[in-house]
């Protein structure tokens, strides 16, 4: 009479640990989807200043970067052929460097110059984007 006590508790046990598996695993109908990440990406707005002198612009402006730990490479370029089509093409490259930093949102400043005609327009890109710029 003992063993059957036994099995029957046995029974009980492995029928509540059975239901409770099925009731704990998500079905897929449960599955909240989630929003892949979109291809467009946050590109920082870039403070400029232009100065012309001699031939020569040096172009100074800030960008804002997502921590303190990132570094910003200025390369300036005249770009097209004839002088109605040239611009100024300001590329900025912003790595960010290994280690722990705290996330918090920093202006970087940079500054570059680079040899070429008067009141030509000039584009930023960051990380290959055209930025949106803006004079202060």
């Amino acid at each position: 009479m003992t063993h059957t006590r036994l099995l029957i508790s046995a029974a009980i046990i492995a029928l509540v640990v059975i239901i409770g598996f099925v009731l704990s695993v998500p079905h897929t109908r449960d599955v909240v989807e989630i929003a892949a990440p979109s291809s467009k990406t946050n590109v920082p707005i870039v403070t400029l200043r232009d100065v012309f002198k001699k031939g020569l612009h040096t172009i100074t402006g800030s960008v804002e970067a997502s921590n303190a730990c990132t570094t910003v490479h200025t390369e300036a370029s005249v770009t097209g052929e004839a002088s109605s089509t040239q611009s100024i093409l300001v590329a900025l490259t912003m790595v960010d460097e290994a280690g722990i930093c705290l996330q918090l949102p920093t202006p970087m400043a940079f500054q570059t110059t680079v040899s070429a005609a008067a009141r030509l327009p000039i584009v930023v890109t960051v990380n290959g984007t055209v930025a949106t710029t803006s004079t202060p």
